[in-house]
């Protein structure tokens, strides 16, 4: 199941929307917000602002500092909100230690919060409205149904609680929707042995944060696979030292599921075209206020 040609046609789509917009006067605008030298952050960071200048979405990234205070992001922040040319706010995560992720979550408007983190955005998602989904659950669900895998009346087990991943992803397979309305499992830290559970699944994800968590005999034959996980492992004899690697097995697990997402070039590619469509879902609303 790879993702990267799911993700170009909705970028397709995405940008004859944008020119239309751009036709009536209204210019998506993304704003970008990396606090410190993190690698991993500066690599996702730079993937988002080439997705966003393909399509004709005006973006901009804000480098900040490490030591950079919380009330001088919190400034930040604030300055967007109120600026109606910004249609999305995106702080990138984590952030130093000297910055609570909470506060900074929370002070992003809620109008504008394209990253679907906000404690309102959360609520309206479990309550079933029309809200921003966080952008890895939602390239998820697109990738299964731009493959017909629907999950209706089928055992979605998540490894992973997170509050990014898993528990939205898990909120949205058990509404009654479309795409959706699935018997919904949830594993985590505190579940023991994962493989009862597993093995149950008819569609795995693996969203735990480590790699190889899930092996061949912990999977259902004919399972559909949705493996979140982007670790790096030591690889000698990869040009960089290392390989990214996700959180199954997938040499071991690709000849007993019926279906499975490649790391790289799965779930990735998804999450940055999701952030992109809510910024332009964004800049719709905003021109109808």
């Amino acid at each position: 199941m790879e993702g990267k040609p799911v993700a170009d046609r909705i970028q397709q789509e995405l940008a004859e929307e944008i020119r239309s917009l751009h036709q009536h006067g209204v210019f998506p605008r993304l704003e970008v917000i990396l606090v410190g030298e993190n690698p991993a952050s500066k690599v996702y960071v730079g993937m988002k602002q080439k997705a966003c200048e393909k399509v004709g979405i005006r973006s901009n990234t804000t480098n900040l500092a490490q030591n950079t205070s919380e009330d001088e992001l919190y400034a930040l922040i604030e300055r967007f909100n109120q600026d109606h040319s910004v249609h999305g706010i995106l702080v990138q995560l984590p952030l130093p230690p000297q910055i609570s992720e909470k506060r900074i979550i929370e002070s992003v408007s809620p109008l504008k919060d394209v990253d679907g983190f906000h404690p309102i955005n959360r609520g309206k998602l479990a309550a079933g409205e029309d809200t921003f989904i966080p952008c890895t659950p939602a390239g998820m669900q697109e990738l299964l149904r731009a493959y017909q895998i629907n999950p209706a009346g089928r055992h979605v087990v998540v490894v992973g609680r997170s509050g990014i991943v898993g528990m939205p992803f898990a909120i949205m397979m058990m509404q009654k929707k479309s795409w959706a309305n699935a018997t919904v499992t949830v594993c985590h830290t505190g579940s023991g042995d994962l493989k009862p559970y597993t093995r149950q699944a008819d569609i795995l994800v693996a969203a735990a944060g480590h790699p190889r968590t899930i092996t061949a005999e912990m999977v259902k034959p004919g399972a559909v696979i949705l493996d979140v996980g982007v670790n790096r492992v030591d690889d000698p004899t990869a040009s960089r030292g290392y390989r990214l690697v996700g959180d199954v097995d997938f040499e071991g697990v690709k000849d007993v599921a019926s279906a499975i997402t490649p790391v790289p070039g799965g779930i990735g590619p998804m999450t940055i075209a999701m952030l992109l469509k809510n910024t332009v879902t964004s800049a719709n609303k905003f021109c109808k206020l």
